[in-house]
């Protein structure tokens, strides 16, 4: 099976993850649960799956968020909410959200369909190495159809971040160094301003990074990617589709295309929609749906 099916396959359900970090029905939902500012929800919702940790792990597993920023809301944010109720605020929530933008296009049987073949592809997943993704996989799958569509489409989308994660430490780049680099190498994607603000890390943190590209040779002086860099990170993209092929690989080339299929309509939605910011920190385009078939 070809890399590409698992860039593909994250471009589609990334579109249906990240309602959770956009859509006002999550927000809603962890305000519910007492959990109010953009980023307590953030860090609560998404680290609620190790339990009432603080900053280290989250740090560890986030990868490119500055520690201070981190430390922030973590412990903190127990005060105002179990790691329970944040689970339960975060699936409600992006459940919420998918059904307010997808409407009577999210058909159950399509629905009951997907889930079916997210969770194949799931038991394909090998956990070695992978904390976050461990730690959402070993969570019990919701009873409600929905619900369980975006925990599974969720536990896959840490199973492919872990594994870029590994390959950025391999490659000697920081959390702030590969922002750096990504940043420089943006065409119509979030520019270095916009990763910088929106991983909280300072002016001093963004210069320093990038003296250290410089010194390695992979930014020029004046900021722009060299032939190195370009190179670098096109590598580390390339191997990380390719650790990201296990679960379709087990699923099988025949039933990833058949899930492509019914999640491309649901995310082209999405894009075509509003409900999520283009460009965004996760690098991830709008789904158009001109892809000729299959995954």
């Amino acid at each position: 099976m070809d890399a590409s099916v698992a860039r593909r396959m994250w471009q589609l359900g990334e579109t249906l993850h990240a309602v959770t970090y956009f859509a006002p029905e999550s927000f809603a939902a962890w305000e519910a649960a007492g959990i109010r500012g953009f980023w307590r929800g953030y860090f609560a919702t998404r680290a609620a799956p190790f339990g009432g940790t603080g900053p280290g792990p989250v740090v560890a597993t986030f990868f490119n968020f500055a520690p201070g920023m981190v430390a922030r809301a973590l412990p903190a944010v127990w005060q105002l909410a179990t790691p329970e109720d944040a689970l339960r605020a975060r699936v409600t929530g992006a459940a919420d959200a998918l059904r307010a933008a997808l409407g009577p296009a999210l058909d159950p049987a399509a629905v009951d369909e997907a889930l079916a073949l997210v969770r194949g592809a799931c038991a394909g997943c090998d956990p070695s190495g992978r904390a976050l993704h461990a730690a959402n996989a070993w969570l019990p799958w919701p009873d409600e159809p929905v619900e369980a569509l975006w925990h599974g489409l969720t536990i896959l989308r840490e199973h492919r971040g872990d594994g870029h994660n590994a390959l950025l430490v391999a490659a000697g780049l920081d959390g702030c160094e590969c922002h750096v680099l990504a940043g420089a190498l943006a065409s119509g994607g979030a520019s270095g301003d916009d990763r910088r603000s929106a991983r909280g890390w300072s002016d001093e943190d963004w210069s320093a990074a990038t003296a250290r590209l410089v010194d390695r040779g992979l930014l020029d002086g004046d900021g722009s990617p060299t032939e190195a860099g370009r190179s670098l990170h096109a590598d580390v993209e390339a191997r990380t589709d390719e650790l990201a092929l296990g679960p379709w690989s087990h699923l099988g080339a025949d039933r990833t295309s058949r899930l492509a299929a019914l999640l491309e309509p649901w995310a082209v939605a999405i894009s075509e929609r509003g409900v999520l910011r283009y460009p965004n920190p996760m690098g991830l385009a709008p789904v158009d749906g001109s892809h000729d078939g299959g995954a």
